[in-house]
């Protein structure tokens, strides 16, 4: 597990953007963290490095946000309104194995529907109110070459 610490706001975007300058079709990131704690400006970060020009913004009432003008689409989940369920029937897999980048928030909910491969990235809130530690955790062998490669 790798841990780096943001010291701001735009720095967080800018990781993100250079994470998502290196994804692929088919990358899943799985995002976790409290509410405020960076997931949604990170995720901002990522479509700017998938070269979508769409304003990002949290999926939380819609479940899933679809990007589609960019190097790569970009799907932006957030799954905590099926935490009693429900996630079988949204077809999630068929995200997860399309030409596109999924980024799951809150995957607690929907973790019997993951890949075996992923990035799980750990957002917490410091006494700093404007840093941030987020922990990179890599499933498989692609994701442990990207968090070494990006993040060091």
């Amino acid at each position: 597990m790798k841990t780096v610490e943001m010291d701001s706001r735009d720095a967080t975007i800018a990781l993100g953007q250079k994470i998502g300058q290196q994804l692929a079709a088919g990358d899943v990131l799985v995002l976790d963290g409290d509410l405020g704690a960076g997931k949604t400006t990170f995720t901002k970060g990522l479509a700017k490095g998938l070269e979508i020009p769409d304003i990002i913004k949290s999926p939380t009432f819609t479940i899933i946000h679809e990007y589609h003008d960019g190097r790569l689409p970009l799907y932006h989940m957030d799954a905590y309104r099926l935490e009693n369920g429900g996630a079988e029937d949204l077809g999630l897999e068929e995200y997860f194995d399309s030409d596109g980048v999924s980024v799951v928030e809150w995957a607690e909910f929907v973790a019997d529907e993951l890949p075996a491969d992923f990035l799980a990235i750990h957002f917490r809130r410091t006494d700093d109110e404007s840093k941030r530690v987020l922990e990179f955790e890599p499933h498989g062998d692609h994701f442990d070459q990207l968090v070494s490669t990006v993040v060091g």
